[in-house]
């Protein structure tokens, strides 16, 4: 292909040589004069072979300036050859009857090979057009099939919200019902004097802790939302599951924990760990519908260069596998378990989301996730997260009871800046509820003003994304104005999945909306005991 290219550019694009233009009649007259005179010029070391400049030359002409050129250039050549090469030179007389023959073989090879090279010109000019028609073809059927798989691919998304829209909209609906439901009734009862709203208030707030527990399955799945690691037991995390779980799955599954002795601290965040677990508990109920075991194990685990755990880099780990004995996933269901919106199940009983954030999870906790399954046979979880070095925690991984959340002093101020005048003003009331003087603001320029004209201030509780002057801007500002001043970020949506890679102080702390008074008082007193 690139040699006929070449031919192309040589002897097709010649824009001074078009066949019938007057540049190729006149190229076909100078040619059989320049081979004439080169025969002269060599004439005493190629005596007896006559022709030996004209042929190629007339090749030349013949591709250059076409088939009717060439013809004129030979005939030229042959009459050029009779006066200055053939004997007598100088003269068109003829001595003998060879030279005659000589001349007609001359202008007969000359004729067929000008057709030959005429015909090849005209062969590289069909191709020529050939290639352009086909590439023309070529570049119509790629944008065809990008249109195509641009389609295709928003096809997919389009599934991909469908799925997401039913099976969230379904979860989300239920526990606002919960919730609407429950305030409703409990503001009917305050209403007519009764005091009774107890249940309701605890129900509502069920329902609502519920709706952001899958919020932040949502986020930790995007990767949006940073975690809040402990150093935890997962020994005794999973003991204080065991109980929830069995109210889970129903009294047809059996759980068995098989806990290995002294097992490795690791650094996670208890309330997605849990979640986990949970999302893989109730996969494998769904998976045993007639009953069965829910096995979960712990293992110390040592991965080396030669492990056969694929992605698991080598380290100290602790292994949670979670097995049951049901109906099993064929293989092609296994390969795609941890895929996004990827789902069996019919639309309203699931997201796609759950393994998918127990992938997400793992992956931000610097751990692995692998599936072992076969149709028949049950499913195989297993969770892998880095042994934390240091020591122990000596404190259960049970939830803390419902006691006194620590209060503050009126000399402990804090400013409170949010964009959202509702979420503000719940925070304000939330603050002074727990003893502490308290200062607002709308924005982050506000904020700054406030803070210059207040030295009394102690603790900056801003939202990390506003309009304008950010939570990170603010903080990176009023450290410079106060030093020691303490920070306390929160918000509903973080653009960074880990804000302490980015946030301006050392030890930044994050308090993820929403929150509970009892968790707020909790990080303040952690911050301003520190």
């Amino acid at each position: 292909m690139r040699r006929w290219r070449r031919v192309e550019r040589l002897y097709i694009d010649l824009p001074f040589a078009r066949p019938g233009s007057l540049n190729a009649w006149l190229i076909a007259a100078l040619i059989p004069g320049i081979a004439t005179l080169l025969r002269l010029a060599i004439d005493p070391w190629v005596e007896g072979v006559q022709f030996i400049t004209y042929f190629p030359l007339l090749i030349l002409v013949a591709l250059a300036c076409g088939y009717r050129a060439g013809m004129l250039a030979a005939i030229l050549s042959t009459l050029g050859s009779w006066y200055f090469i053939v004997e007598p030179r100088r003269s068109f007389e003829l001595d003998h009857g060879e030279d005659v023959l000589t001349l007609g073989l001359f202008l007969l090879t000359a004729a067929m090979i000008i057709s030959i090279a005429a015909a090849t010109r005209l062969a590289i000019g069909r191709y020529r057009l050939l290639n352009e028609s086909l590439g023309r073809r070529v570049e119509q059927r790629t944008a065809e099939l990008e249109s195509a798989q641009a389609s295709l691919v928003q096809a997919q998304k389009m599934e991909a919200v469908g799925q997401l829209t039913g099976g969230i909209a379904h979860d989300f609906n239920n526990m606002l019902a919960i919730v609407i439901g429950n305030l409703d009734i409990a503001r009917r009862r305050m209403a007519q004097g009764r005091g009774d709203v107890g249940r309701q208030i605890e129900s509502a707030m069920d329902g609502a802790q519920r709706a952001a527990a899958l919020t932040r399955r949502l986020l930790v799945f995007a990767r949006r939302q940073p975690l809040e690691p402990q150093v935890s037991d997962l020994n005794l995390l999973l003991g204080d599951l065991s109980e929830l779980l069995r109210r889970t799955i129903g009294e047809k599954v059996r759980i068995e924990l098989s806990p290995a002795p002294s097992v490795w601290p690791v650094s996670i965040d208890r309330a997605q760990m849990e979640s986990a677990v949970i999302n893989l508990a109730i996969n494998a109920r769904d998976a045993m519908p007639n009953g069965g075991v829910l096995g979960i194990e712990t293992l110390n685990m040592i991965q080396d260069e030669a492990g056969p755990e694929d992605g698991l880099a080598p380290g100290d780990y602790v292994m949670v596998a979670v097995a049951d004995s049901g109906s099993g996933m064929a293989p092609e269901v296994a390969a795609r378990a941890f895929e996004p919106f990827f789902t069996t199940k019919e639309v309203g009983r699931g997201t796609g989301l759950g393994l998918s954030q127990v992938y997400g999870f793992l992956r931000q906790s610097g751990g692995h996730v692998d599936i072992d399954s076969a149709p028949g046979a049950g499913t195989t979880v297993r969770l892998y997260f880095p042994r934390y070095r240091g020591e122990a925690p000596a404190e259960s991984a049970r939830v803390a009871g419902e006691s006194a959340p620590p209060r503050g002093s009126p000399g402990e101020v804090v400013l409170v800046v949010e964009d959202e005048d509702e979420v503000r003003r719940t925070t304000v009331e939330a603050l002074h509820e727990l003893g502490y003087g308290v200062r607002e603001a709308r924005d982050g320029v506000e904020a700054l003003a406030i803070l210059s004209s207040d030295p009394a201030i102690t603790l900056l509780f801003t939202d990390v994304v506003m309009p304008g002057l950010d939570g990170r801007a603010l903080a990176e500002r009023a450290l410079r104005q106060r030093p020691d001043l303490q920070i306390l970020y929160t918000t509903g949506y973080a653009p960074e999945a880990d804000p302490h890679e980015t946030l301006p102080d050392d030890h930044p702390a994050m308090l993820s909306k929403p929150f509970s008074v009892a968790a707020l008082a909790r990080k303040l007193r952690d911050l301003l005991d520190s």
